[in-house]
């Protein structure tokens, strides 16, 4: 009966840890399978959502008894910001009728506490320099796993399931093909290839500090993977961060390494290399002067990324040609949106109605020798961001509120003022300062080998901000619970040691 009570006395005091410690495999590796939907939105629920539900009951259970502690000089900071984020929320639907749907406005605003409340269960489970090593080596033993399946995704055939588009979300199983972009165990490519950016200088940081030759294999896994990604904005921030890093530390024998091996990885990828190339392509468009229409002749294979319609005129005072292949190429797109707009009408075109819009469409359009952008950032300039930036003119205090500027906008600093105004926004960067200064406050000359740890945080959160600047980082659910979870666990380190 006393084993028994001993057994009970140690689960107790160690239930968060052990919880945490499932929580850090669930999470990234589990995948977005919907058990069900909820009524009038467009949200599922899944089974992790019920297991943080469970943990989070669990956890404050323990805070009530007094079995934990918090950090508590941070807890002011983000009761305010989730205040703000509700308050913004409420004013969008009830006075400024920008988020209709109170369910979905509700869920987007909830998400933000059920992220960022990892923070505080991560840094109260942390009560000693073991717990923090255990739970880091979890976090990275998940790490290999992610990478090595990315890795079969590309070479094996492992299946995927994704939430790119409103089809996938449905919870298909799916086998990459080819040319596609390895996601691994994410919703996307782009949630993948930010959490690796995020890891990769904690990695390095932890093979400064201990010496280990694992952390270094585990680092070139991990960049294989991230190239696998083909994400160019994670490639840059990943680059910067990394190199940044070595610089700062003056290790140019290591960076040279690392500079051999990436260089080495991206010139394998034909799909990273194309896309570099592809961002910025020298076309030849039509353009329609009096309505701004804008037709790109080219053929959307999946080999190619696509250009989108944004565009800057070369040659400006010189006459442009048009042969009879881009002519030709020019009446085929035209004729396949003239069908499609028809098709979507319910409409049925003869070939002389055909041919009539087709001369009509033809005739306002304009030759340019011109340089377009890819798609992605033509949608971003064109649509994304502009449509964040009116959300915040609309309402520059609160913003327009959560789920206002719909799915995504590919800026996490745009969608912050954009969903929740400067209020938000300032009080979401003074959260992420407070942490950042209190870690650089604990970087100390005489412990070299643990600022290496400090160190890695710091350039990982470097390099996962300059992704922010391209991507939703802070609203993809596996990025976000693990950036909040690290996060807790350094502060709950230099707490529990130091302080």
């Amino acid at each position: 009966m006393g084993k028994l009570l001993n057994w009970f006395r140690w689960l107790d005091t160690n239930l968060i840890k052990l919880l945490l410690i499932l929580f850090i495999f669930l999470i990234p590796l589990w995948p977005k399978l919907p058990l069900f939907d909820l009524e009038y939105t467009y949200v599922s629920i899944r089974f992790e959502d019920l297991f943080i539900a469970f943990f989070v009951l669990i956890f404050f259970i323990q805070l009530i008894r007094n079995k934990i502690t918090l950090p508590i000089k941070f807890i002011p900071f983000f009761f305010l910001f989730w205040t703000g984020v509700f308050a913004s929320y409420l004013f969008g639907h009830y006075v400024l009728n920008t988020v209709p749907v109170k369910n979905i406005g509700f869920l987007h605003a909830f998400r933000r506490v059920e992220y960022m409340i990892f923070f505080f269960i991560a840094a109260s489970a942390v009560k000693s320099r073991r717990d923090f090593s255990l739970l880091m080596n979890s976090i990275f033993l998940v790490l290999l796993i992610v990478s090595l399946y990315g890795i079969g995704q590309k070479f094996f055939g492992f299946p995927a399931v994704q939430t790119m588009n409103p089809e996938f979300a449905l919870g298909h199983i799916l086998y990459l093909t080819p040319e596609a972009r390895v996601s691994s165990t994410f919703a996307g490519h782009y949630d993948l290839a930010a959490y690796l950016v995020f890891l990769i200088p904690i990695v390095l940081g932890f093979y400064l500090s201990r010496r280990a030759l694992i952390y270094f294999a585990l680092f070139i896994v991990t960049l294989f993977t991230l190239v696998l990604t083909a994400s160019r904005i994670s490639f840059i921030s990943y680059s910067l961060s990394v190199a940044a890093f070595m610089l700062y530390l003056r290790k140019p024998k290591l960076l040279m390494v690392i500079v051999i091996l990436t260089i080495g990885f991206s010139l394998l990828s034909k799909n990273l290399t194309s896309r570099f190339f592809q961002t910025f392509q020298v076309r030849r468009i039509f353009v329609n002067e009096k309505t701004g229409q804008v037709v790109i002749p080219q053929k959307i294979t999946v080999k190619e990324l696509p250009a989108g319609t944004f565009y800057l005129q070369i040659k400006k005072d010189q006459p442009v040609k048009v042969d009879s292949d881009l002519q030709k190429k020019l009446e085929e797109k035209l004729l396949a949106d003239i069908r499609e707009e028809a098709s979507k009408s319910g409409k049925t075109l003869t070939s002389t109605e055909e041919a009539q819009l087709l001369a009509t469409m033809s005739a306002g359009l304009k030759p340019l020798n011109t340089v377009v952008s890819d798609i992605s950032f033509a949608t971003r300039l064109q649509v994304e961001w502009p449509r964040a930036i009116q959300a915040f003119l609309k309402n520059p205090i609160l913003g327009a509120g959560a789920s206002s500027i719909t799915e995504a906008t590919d800026n996490d600093y745009l969608r912050l003022l954009g969903e929740f105004g400067l209020l938000g926004t300032v009080l979401f960067v003074l959260i992420l300062s407070s942490i950042t200064f209190y870690l650089i406050k604990h970087i100390d000359n005489n412990l070299q080998t643990r600022n290496f740890l400090v160190y890695g945080y710091l350039f990982g959160f470097f390099g996962l901000m300059l992704n922010a600047t391209y991507i939703d980082v802070f609203e993809a659910s596996k990025v976000a619970y693990t950036f909040w979870t690290i996060a807790g666990l350094y502060i709950g380190f230099f707490k529990t040691n130091y302080e």
